[in-house]
């Protein structure tokens, strides 16, 4: 599925984006700046987080909780320096929980990753859209 759009436009892309139904580890790659985080609070929205939503990069993890008290994990990696820390915060842990994992940075843990998972990729354009591209 390929998306070019506005931020005008997020509520009805993270629609799409739930209605593609990709796996439940959903990695987003892009460049800092692409609306990685963005995108994730509007999935949390969309998915009826009742608590706020933030970005984890000094947490490494942030746990939401939706109104069914379903759990959904928001990582970012970005300052992770070894897959060995993601493995002592118990990262196979969270990824093999069946609860919706959104990983920013992905790559940093590349080797922990379960086969089964979706990649969201963005991109800017020049006009100031973003581009995504979910596979």
């Amino acid at each position: 599925m390929e998306i070019d759009y506005s931020e005008d436009e997020l509520t009805q892309v993270a629609e799409q984006i739930l209605n593609f139904k990709p796996e439940k580890i959903l990695l987003f790659n892009g460049p800092m700046g692409a609306g990685k985080t963005t995108l994730i609070k509007q999935l949390c929205k969309i998915l009826n987080v009742t608590n706020a939503t933030s970005s984890p990069t000094f947490s490494i993890v942030n746990e939401y909780t939706t109104d069914t008290n379903e759990k959904i994990f928001h990582f970012d990696m970005y300052r992770l320096q070894s897959e060995e820390e993601a493995l002592d915060m118990g990262i196979d842990e969270y990824l093999y929980s069946n609860n919706w994992c959104f990983i920013e940075w992905a790559e940093k843990i590349s080797n922990l990753l379960p086969n089964s998972h979706s990649i969201a990729t963005l991109s800017l354009l020049n006009n100031g859209r973003r581009k995504l591209i979910l596979q």
